[in-house]
Formats: structure tokens, sequence, C-alpha cells
């Protein structure tokens, strides 16, 4: 056993390391996560009722190829518990294992996206100095580690502060982000995937999309890690 594998031990037994799921304790080289609820988490799936959902989400956006989420959100559930642990309690080596096992089951089911980058939706600076870190970064992150797609956390901009989606309609949401996004010159692929925690309505990513169409981009992959149900 290496000082590293010793030290760590030692701080587990001082300072237990838990699941962000489930709360149980974790054990050797288990991250963020215990086996059991790597496993045993709810899944989308590539057939059934969710995933046909997921299809008709941007229906208005020709240039979007495919859409793809990952886990199924519901209140008071474990993927619930593992989002507000990613983006209110700063567990960033959640965010990036999250994206590892997106990348790693669509590459392994073959349904990887073929596209040249992968971007991650960007938060207004103010937000993002508040919470320290942008979590959709580090879920590109993750999902370009799985995958070998490169990704960026800058080519997208947010120009305009707004406020929480939460609570408002598809109509206000749209609303409400129409506008906030910019690219910054320079940027040109044609194909790219764009990579957020949660589908609801999908007027966020679709701003996202029609912004990046303004620049030259042609075909878009939407990536989520949860899919939120009403």
């Amino acid at each position: 056993m290496n000082l590293k594998q010793l030290l760590r031990d030692f701080a587990d037994l001082l300072f237990p390391r838990c699941c962000e799921a489930c709360d149980r304790v974790l054990q050797g080289n288990e991250v963020a996560m215990c086996t059991l609820c790597r496993i045993t988490l709810p899944r989308v799936g590539p057939d059934g009722l969710h995933s046909e959902s997921l299809q008709f989400k941007f229906v208005n956006l020709p240039e979007v190829l495919s859409v793809h989420s990952f886990l199924l959100f519901t209140k008071r559930s474990k993927v619930q518990k593992l989002l507000h642990a990613l983006k209110y309690k700063g567990n960033k080596e959640l965010g990036i294992l999250l994206g590892e096992m997106f990348g790693q089951e669509l590459n392994a089911s073959g349904r990887l996206p073929v596209a040249e980058i992968i971007l991650s939706i960007p938060l207004h600076p103010k937000k993002r100095k508040q919470r320290g870190y942008n979590q959709s970064d580090l879920l590109a992150e993750g999902f370009s580690r799985a995958t070998n797609i490169p990704w960026s956390g800058t080519m997208l901009e947010r120009v305009r502060y707004t406020a929480t989606q939460t609570g408002k309609t598809k109509m206000e949401r749209r609303d409400n982000v129409h506008g906030v996004f910019a690219v910054k010159q320079g940027f040109c692929p044609e194909s790219v995937i764009l990579i957020d925690d949660v589908l609801t309505t999908g007027a966020t990513l679709e701003e996202c999309a029609r912004t990046l169409l303004a620049t030259g981009c042609r075909r878009f992959h939407i990536l989520t890690i949860a899919l939120a149900q009403h």
C-alpha cells in the first residue's frame, strides 16, 4: 500500500467520506458515490416513454440531431440529492464522475454522438463567483475524459444575468433566457455537443443552440445528466 492510500485511509477514519446519494460510508477507491448507487440509479435508457419524450423537446429546432439524458430526476430522490451536492455542496469530484459515467455508458451502448467539441452551458460571472465553479464544466470534463471528445467552457458565454428558471412556464423560461448567450469570436465547429445538468423544458439549451447557429454551427447533440419529470 502506498503512502497516498495510507493517508487516505487514515483520513477516512477521522472524517468518513459518505455517498452523496445514500449517505453510506465510502469504501476503498469509491469516490463521491458508492458502487451500489452507481449501479442502481434510475437510467432514462434508450427505450421507453422517457426516452421517446426527449426527442420531442427540441422538435422546433431540426438542427438538434439527438437528445440524451442519463438519469431520471424525481423529487426527494437519490438523483436530486446528487445534483444538490454537485451544485450547492461543492462536490466537484461528483460532477466529473457523473460526466464520466454518462460518457462510458453512451459509448458502450453505441449511441455516442459524433461531434467536434463539447460545450458546457455557461453561468453568468456573478453566479459563477458565488458558487466558485460551473457544474456544467465538471460534467463536460468528465464526459470528455470518457470519450476523448475535446471540451470547452469558454467559447460560449452568458452576457446577461437572469432570474432562476425554477417555477416558470415553458414560455416564461424562453423569454427569461432570450438573448443571454454570446459566442466568442472565431468559433465555428459545425457539430457540437451541448451538456448541462438537468433537462426540464429545454429552453436554456435551445437558446444556446440558436445562438450558435448564427456563428456557423449546423448540427447539435443535447446531453444532460438528468431528465426532470413533472
